[in-house]
């Protein structure tokens, strides 16, 4: 088996992949307002701030569009959004709280017996796994049936609230900000329960009683 040391190098490079195109913005028609063929230059755009600034290791935006660019930062946004709901969940399960009832009626398995993080996959029957990938599927195509509908009334209620184009700009660095710590913070939890098993490892250096899945 993998030692734990190349399991961390494995996951630092996929969360580099996963936030190299990190600071990069989509505002609504941003793509319709520039041509795509146009080379563009993102070092002023929304997240690219100290103390990194404009930071591509990759270089995923080397000869970028404004299309190519707008692409990034929706899966940027969405991984965000997806890793802050991941931190809350397992904050929520860490500290005891589950469901009623069973998750698996064949399998005799009440949520309650099913430990938080990575370790609940060795429990889940694979059925259940399946079905969770499957409704994942099933948002994400519906969502995209309705995304644009979605961002016009986000639009229009920042509108009503009164928002500037300042201040709707500094909500989505602070939501692209928070969702990059996210994904660090996932990660982190995940690769510490790899280590030792027990993922809050700030609990550990504190001294203080650290929830082992």
């Amino acid at each position: 088996p993998p030692s734990p040391f190349t399991m961390i190098r494995a996951l630092a490079a996929f969360a580099l992949l996963a936030s190299a195109s990190a600071f990069m913005t989509a505002r609504p028609g941003a793509a319709a307002a520039r041509s795509s063929a146009l080379k563009m230059g993102f070092e002023t755009e929304i997240g690219a701030q100290p103390p990194l600034g404009f930071w591509d290791p990759l270089g995923l935006l080397k000869e970028a569009d404004q299309e190519r660019f707008d692409r990034l930062r929706y899966v940027e946004v969405k991984h965000g959004r997806i890793a802050q709901l991941a931190i809350l969940g397992h904050l929520v399960n860490a500290a005891g709280i589950r469901l009623p009832g069973y998750i698996s009626n064949s399998a005799n398995l009440k949520f309650a017996d099913v430990p938080f993080g990575l370790k609940a996959l060795s429990v889940i029957p694979p059925a259940g796994i399946a079905q969770t990938i499957a409704f994942i599927g099933l948002v994400e195509i519906g969502y995209l049936q309705v995304k644009d509908s979605v961002a016009a009334d986000c639009e229009a209620r920042m509108d009503a609230a009164g928002w500037d184009a300042e201040t709707k700009d500094r909500k989505r660095a602070i939501e692209l900000n928070n969702g990059r710590a996210a994904q660090m913070g996932i990660l982190a939890l995940m690769v510490h329960e790899k280590l030792d098993g027990k993922p809050y490892v700030i609990n550990t250096l504190l001294g203080l009683p650290s929830p082992e899945p």
